[in-house]
């Protein structure tokens, strides 16, 4: 049965593949799952349909024989498991990419949003200015210790797998800028970005924009 997934009508991205969907459409990309989409807008994710299969009304959502997930991670993690190739069949490599996927979402990703609302919600206010580079900094010092676990590497533990997915996707959401400061991370990124997978599933969700664009 084809997932179904549900995505931003009108994604604050633009067009940038950073919703949280991204990694939810690489992922059926990279097993080779054909999936349909269920577009929805802010008012209809704080609708009681919508609440029933997200309870804190944001997107992703995946729906596929009576299952239903939410939680970006948990569906990247449900699709690797239940596709080929995202999850080595070693027990202990599985695991351990399973561990980048935590780390994706529990380590490396919460500077890097903290610091992208600070720029939105917090810019005009007096204590701003001294909080920037606090927040720089713990986002540099890991992107340094992930770039030195990386090392001359192509990927983070062996061939490519969901945990290199999810560390990508959280990767793309920093600044550019701190990224180029590590080049070993900068031709990461590229590599992934380079996979059909994530070329399929970058198009997918900039085709909405698009669409959107051209409609209004």
């Amino acid at each position: 049965m084809r997932p179904t997934l549900t995505a931003f009508q009108a994604s604050p991205d633009r067009g940038r593949g950073l919703a949280r969907d991204m990694g939810v459409r690489w992922a059926l990309e990279e097993v080779g799952q054909p999936y349909d989409v269920r577009l929805v807008s802010f008012a209809e994710m704080k609708a009681p349909a919508h609440l029933a299969l997200q309870p804190f009304g944001q997107i992703p959502t995946y729906e596929a024989g009576g299952l239903s997930l939410f939680e970006s991670g948990a569906i990247v993690l449900h699709i690797a498991e239940s596709g080929p190739g995202l999850l080595p069949s070693d027990p202990h490599a599985r695991a351990r990419a399973i561990s980048w996927m935590f780390a994706a979402l529990s380590t490396i990703e919460p500077p890097i949003v903290e610091r992208s609302m600070a720029g939105l919600v917090e810019r005009d206010a007096p204590w701003f200015a001294e909080r920037l580079p606090l927040l720089d900094e713990r986002i540099d010092v890991r992107l340094a210790q992930l770039s030195r676990r990386l090392g001359d590497a192509p990927w983070l533990d062996g061939d490519f797998s969901a945990g290199d997915l999810m560390v990508v996707t959280v990767l793309r959401r920093a600044d550019p800028a701190m990224l180029a400061r590590h080049p070993a991370l900068a031709a990461y990124i590229a590599r992934a970005e380079a996979r059909p997978a994530f070329q399929r599933a970058f198009a997918a969700q900039l085709a909405v924009f698009t669409a959107l664009q051209a409609g209004g």
